[in-house]
């Protein structure tokens, strides 16, 4: 398969958020078992799941994963500093490829630098240009030698422009979204009433969003508190975020709930099975809450300043991976300053009307059955052998 004297291959792997890193993690392990013959060393950019599956860290990813213009000019010294460790292990290791998997604002620059020294570059999870940055085609059409994209819309979209090295995949969460147990099991562990309805909330992972998303959810859950006594409500912590910053936004807002809401911490799939409905924080959770069938609002809401950069760059019709996996609106959106509670406690008590309830739970069953069949990083994997011999 691979024709390298010593049967062993070095590639360098570069990844940059939660999401990436468990995806890049899972790619590893299935390289290894695609090629057991391979001595595969890798190394890189890596978050804690790429570390367990032992990628060696040139860089901790996990220290720079942010989000916005002001927060990534505080930590402009951080991101040359990790871009000079990357490029000098690149020099150093002469890596057989690199793969980039996902993290477009970082990625992007990275495959430039790489591409003209002669490297090829493997993009994974390839960057939403379509949703916002379609100018960057062209870039990314240079600099990337093999691109593996993980939506059934994407090759089409990247065809229409020109770009023909791109392999459709797959998405690594087919066939892996499952809760580790029901909603009983869940109720129990976190104190609430299996009979009554529960609302799950999902923030985000990043601190700016916690900040901007999850007041106008608390607003919400009182209003709905106020019509509804029954409902009981549960508010995700992300995996790589503290407990403590959500008790201090909580604390800190004038909210009657402040007592009676649940906090949870690594029981993102639990808490989103066993709800009756959710709001989530547009991202890879939306797609999870869909897989799940939880009849779900997304949700986001950037500082004006961003939104104002960001918001006239957006392409795209939807911004929920349901809704554009499915090819319509079947999700409602509340972006920016749609997001209110009086928006979001509307959708939400609607999505708990039992008709519309269900009704919303057969169409995400469309969605699941279009991101393709299980077993994407092992068809990425073999892409990526195929590649290099």
């Amino acid at each position: 398969m691979i024709h390298h004297s010593t049967n062993s291959l070095s590639l360098m792997i570069v990844a940059g958020e939660a999401s990436g890193d468990a995806h890049a993690a899972a790619l590893v392990r299935a390289l290894r078992q695609a090629a057991p013959e391979t001595q595969i060393d890798f190394f890189g950019s890596t978050g804690a799941q790429m570390r367990a599956a032992g990628v060696d860290s040139v860089v901790h990813a996990d220290e720079l994963a942010i989000l916005g213009l002001w927060e990534v000019g505080q930590a402009l010294p951080k991101f040359w500093r990790a871009f000079g460790e990357l490029k000098r292990a690149a020099t150093e290791r002469k890596p057989a490829a690199v793969v980039l998997v996902d993290w477009p604002d970082f990625n992007l620059r990275l495959a430039r630098w790489l591409h003209r020294r002669g490297v090829p570059v493997i993009y994974y999870i390839s960057p939403q240009l379509w949703a916002w940055r379609s100018y960057r085609v062209h870039s990314v059409s240079r600099d990337v030698d093999l691109l593996l994209s993980i939506l059934p819309f994407e090759k089409d979209w990247y065809a229409a422009r020109g770009m023909t090295q791109v392999e459709y995949v797959g998405h690594p969460l087919s066939g892996e979204v499952r809760a580790g147990y029901g909603r009983e099991e869940f109720c129990r562990r976190n104190d609430l009433d299996p009979a009554r309805p529960v609302v799950t909330l999902l923030p985000g992972s990043r601190h700016k969003e916690l900040v901007r998303i999850l007041p106008p959810m608390l607003d919400a859950a009182d209003l709905m508190a106020k019509q509804r006594s029954d409902i009981q409500f549960v508010i995700v912590v992300a995996p790589n975020r503290n407990p403590g910053e959500a008790r201090d936004i909580i604390a800190g807002h004038d909210s009657s709930l402040k007592n009676s809401v649940r906090l949870v911490h690594h029981e993102t799939r639990e808490a989103l099975a066993a709800a009756d409905a959710a709001a989530v924080a547009s991202g890879t959770a939306t797609l999870e809450a869909a897989l799940l069938g939880t009849p779900l609002v997304i949700v986001y809401k950037e500082s004006a300043l961003n939104w104002h950069t960001l918001g006239s760059l957006i392409t795209a019709e939807h911004y929920g991976l349901a809704n554009l996996i499915a090819g319509r609106r079947i999700v409602t959106e509340l972006i920016q300053d749609q997001l209110s509670g009086e928006s979001l406690a509307a959708e939400l008590l609607g999505l708990l009307d039992p008709v519309r309830n269900a009704a919303m739970r057969s169409e995400l069953k469309s969605v699941a059955e279009k991101i393709g069949e299980p077993g994407a990083s092992g068809r990425a994997a073999r892409a990526i052998l195929d590649f290099l011999s």
